[in-house]
């Protein structure tokens, strides 16, 4: 990956569905608290990697339908696809090593006399995997009368069974195990090896993950009974592995905490902001918790109190404006003025807002140039946007005096931290169509904490 210089910190390796991505939770609730601590602590130096047993067609619908974050690298259909970044680009090595000893059409023609299978979807068929449903009680005799097929038809193939019903057919040097191995190989002659790696699964196409040297995993609560009979077989007395008590995406959380890989306390956890991490800010910290502020306010899950726009007004430079893309202007005390009228209009729908791709350049001693994606739903409509940002924060105190000056006030005036660190941002969405704004701040900054927070911001595009 060119976007990190050095090996990553932490990379997460994770399925998708009943792991990553919890289908019996309409609100998405665990996801979000996972996209908003990544984001926050993780996506400037760490890597997120999606394994999913989903043909590409079918992840992309799947991220269409739920807020998911944009991983750094996408292995996809049970690992016989491995591409990175947004653009998902292939990786043309994995593609040369799959092609020893497969032959698609020959396991297509045999698999075909089974009256027992029943072939998936045309998009479900790829180069390298092609997959069946079938029911659980005639899977085992299918898978191994299909081996013994394919071993003499000269063919090195293996047959994964997961879900209770999906049986895949790849290359014996496929799976989701082997993909992951393969970039870890990559990274280390790179001199990238990430720090630590945890993986993350719920059934049986996921086994292989776990297998992986010096590896972390975690079986979320809801594994079902394939994975778990693996883990009792295989890996029960392995310490780096746990069965966690949360499920989906909370498991992960979990995870992290366990083996101490780094923050776990997803902002979105966070109810007493007396207990705000000024010692840990950076700017994706920053983005992260202001738009979980704005909503909240839209939401009316925070206090609707004139004294904190009155506070929000004063730390604005007077001469500080908002510059619409029609060359409309409105100074940053009128757009304060205006976010009054949008307090509640969101209260009791469905509406969240989250972030991705929060990723920050340093430009200078105390400033970073920082873009990301920022997203809207309300029930099935999303709407999002591409930010750049300049953040500017400046600490003037000694950090013991800082912290002890923030929870005291903190203790006194719960919106403090919001005042302080997000006020810059208030101004940006005081309209429906906030998405074709440009907003120019000249200086803003805080007396009371030590703090200034210079800032631009500019919407480039709509997504």
């Amino acid at each position: 990956m060119d976007r990190l210089k050095a090996p990553a910190r932490l990379m997460i390796v994770s399925d998708l569905d009943h792991t990553m991505v919890d289908h019996h939770d309409p609100e998405n609730m665990s996801l979000l608290r996972f996209n908003a601590l990544w984001e926050a602590h993780y996506r400037h130096d760490s890597l997120l990697v999606f394994s999913t047993g989903r043909s590409p067609t079918l992840y992309k619908q799947l991220r269409k339908e739920k807020p998911m974050l944009t991983p750094d690298i996408t292995i996809m259909s049970v690992g016989t696809e491995i591409t990175y970044g947004n653009k998902m680009v292939p990786d043309n090595g994995w593609v040369e090593i799959l092609n020893q000893k497969w032959d698609k059409n020959i396991v297509t023609e045999e698999a075909s006399k089974f009256p027992e299978l029943n072939l998936q979807s045309e998009t479900e068929l790829r180069p390298h995997k092609v997959s069946f449903y079938v029911d659980k009680d005639k899977a085992q005799t299918v898978i191994k009368a299909l081996s013994e097929i394919f071993q003499k038809r000269g063919l090195d193939v293996k047959i994964i069974y997961s879900g209770g019903m999906d049986l895949d057919i790849l290359p014996r040097g496929a799976g989701k195990g082997q993909a992951l191995a393969y970039l870890h190989k990559k990274f280390k002659t790179e001199g990238k090896l990430p720090n630590k790696t945890l993986v993350c699964g719920d059934s049986g196409n996921d086994a292989e993950l776990f297998s992986i040297p010096d590896v972390y995993g975690v079986m979320v609560s809801n594994a079902q009974e394939e994975l778990l009979l693996w883990y009792t077989e295989n890996a029960k007395n392995n310490s780096k592995i746990i069965h966690a008590s949360e499920r989906c995406a909370a498991g992960i959380i979990q995870a992290i905490g366990h083996f101490s890989l780094g923050p776990n306390t997803s902002p979105r956890d966070v109810t007493d902001v007396s207990q705000n991490e000024l010692d840990n800010l950076s700017p994706g910290n920053a983005v992260v918790k202001f738009f979980l502020f704005l909503e909240k306010w839209r939401r009316a899950e925070i206090e609707n109190c004139e004294m904190y726009l009155a506070s929000v007004k004063a730390d604005c430079d007077p001469s500080g404006i908002l510059i619409h893309p029609s060359g409309a202007e409105l100074t940053l005390h009128d757009a304060v003025n205006g976010l009054r009228s949008h307090y509640s209009e969101k209260k009791g729908k469905p509406f969240r807002i989250w972030v991705d791709q929060v990723i920050p350049t340093k430009i200078g001693s105390d400033a970073w140039l920082v873009k990301f994606n920022q997203w809207e739903s309300s029930g099935d409509k999303r709407e999002g946007c591409v930010n750049t940002a300049i953040i500017n924060i400046k600490v003037k105190f000694k950090i013991n005096e800082l912290i002890y000056t923030e929870k005291l006030h903190l203790s006194l005036d719960p919106f403090f931290l919001f005042r302080n660190l997000w006020k810059q941002l208030l101004c940006t969405f005081i309209k429906h169509g906030w998405k074709d704004q440009q907003w120019k701040i000249n200086q803003l900054g805080s007396s009371r904490f030590g703090c200034s927070f210079p800032l631009m911001l500019q919407s480039d595009r709509c997504l």
